[in-house]
């Protein structure tokens, strides 16, 4: 199975493995004179970094959780991505306990999920914009500003107050739940202790991976660097609220698109799909599951009634990416030979899906009309392998696993679906007849 090339874009490196190859089909004999037009599809999805994000909460008022009391956040996450949290010290002028960056590993290397005690990985920072007292119910709110750099409090903070190791003082748990999906439960053990703390109402992320890398590897906050983004409203107040409003400007959807198939047909129905049907096994599993279509292109190219088949990969990548930043999505254009009666469909993966794929509905569209075709394309579910989170799955192919086999018929997938709410898809898929 090929793969396409590594991508440099911003600090992320891109490599999603999609087939890409082009075929095509000479056209029949016919009657009525050909025209020429030229078939556009971009990636327009303004894309994310974040794939989850979420608070989390005492049970009481205020919703502290006080010593001997714990808190759960259920997430999603493929292999490689991790978890990442911030809450506050709450008997403290400005620390707050957070994992190391990029946060709680989940998988192990060879992509077991990782259960049980991961306390180690919690650690306790100094935000840097107050002077620190002497810990305890007594400490002065909000205190002596200060303006220093956020740095990890190992023992001792810079005014020489001690502290025992965050992981004696707040307990973190791994529970596996299946299907990629994990439960963390965070205990306040510092009841007793000469670090005695209620912790805050808090915030946590989890970042897309993409070729190997990160998205966002410093969610929340960055070591040695000022604070950013309302942590200092959770360090030194308990309030997580700043620090939710940023998290979702940056919690979406990403995904790149597989090469384009593009058919054009005369006489016949849609000969790529059929909602309510079994994928047919002619090759559109493979399109949906790991963006391959040479298979399905090579057994449309034999049907009465196929005029022509292409396959369009962007070029450098193979794969149409999404706007990332100031960086556009892509675009990949094709001159198609039509004539009158002639239909027109599309099909490419839902790249970070188990199995989705866009398409054009029912039996495509008039080839011989010109202008923004967007509404004519729907997403399916394939139905040929079980759905997880889209960008945090564990068995998709495109972020290096292996699909489990299920046997469903083809559907609209739903939106919003069971795990999350998708944009308008003109706002993902692009598609232009000129």
């Amino acid at each position: 199975m090929s793969r396409f090339a590594k991508i440099g874009l911003l600090p992320a490196i891109v490599a999603v493995p999609f087939i890409m190859t082009a075929c095509k089909k000479d056209n029949p004999p016919g009657s009525g004179a050909p025209q020429l037009e030229t078939i556009t599809v971009e990636n327009v999805l303004k894309s994310q970094p974040l794939v989850e994000s979420g608070t989390f909460q005492g049970t009481g008022s205020p919703a502290l959780i006080l010593p001997g009391q714990s808190t759960t956040v259920t997430f999603s996450a493929a292999k490689g991505e991790a978890l990442s949290f911030a809450t506050m010290y709450g008997w403290s002028n400005d620390l707050f306990f957070a994992p190391a960056n990029p946060g709680i590993k989940v998988y192990d290397d060879n992509g077991n999920p990782i259960e049980g005690d991961v306390s180690g990985q919690v650690k306790l920072w100094d935000n840097g914009t107050r002077i620190n007292q002497q810990p305890g119910a007594s400490v002065n709110h909000p205190g002596t500003a200060d303006s220093k750099n956020i740095t990890e409090v190992a023992g001792t903070d810079a005014q020489g107050n001690t502290y025992l190791p965050a992981s004696r003082l707040v307990s973190a748990t791994l529970k596996y739940n299946g299907n990629s999906s994990f439960t963390l439960t965070l205990k306040n053990n510092s009841g007793g202790t000469a670090n005695e703390t209620p912790l805050s109402p808090g915030v946590w992320t989890v970042s897309y991976i993409v070729g190997g890398n990160l998205l966002l590897p410093n969610p929340l906050y960055t070591a040695g660097q000022p604070t950013a983004h309302g942590l200092t409203n959770i360090a030194e107040m308990g309030d997580n609220s700043a620090l939710w409003a940023y998290v979702q400007t940056v919690t979406g959807i990403f995904t790149p698109l597989s090469p384009i198939l593009v058919v054009v047909y005369n006489g016949i129905d849609n000969p790529i799909y059929k909602v309510g049907e079994l994928d047919r096994g002619q090759g559109l599993k493979y399109l949906a599951q790991r963006g391959a279509a040479d298979t399905l292109a090579n057994y449309l190219k034999t049907l009465k009634g196929v005029r022509n088949v292409y396959i369009l990969p962007a070029p450098s990548s193979g794969v149409l990416l999404p706007v990332i930043g100031s960086t556009s999505g892509s675009k990949v254009s094709q001159q198609l030979s039509v004539k009158k009666g002639d239909r027109l469909a599309i099909a490419t993966m839902y790249g970070f899906s188990n199995d989705w794929f866009f398409a054009t509905t029912g039996n495509g569209v008039d080839a011989t009309q010109t202008g923004d075709l967007s509404t004519s394309i729907q997403l399916y579910n394939d139905g040929t392998a079980v759905d997880q989170f889209p960008g945090a799955g564990v068995t998709q192919f495109n972020l290096a696993g292996t699909p489990l086999v299920e046997n469903q018929p083809i559907s609209v997938v739903p939106n919003p679906n069971a795990f999350t709410t998708l944009p308008p898809i003109p706002n993902i898929i692009k598609v232009n007849l000129q």
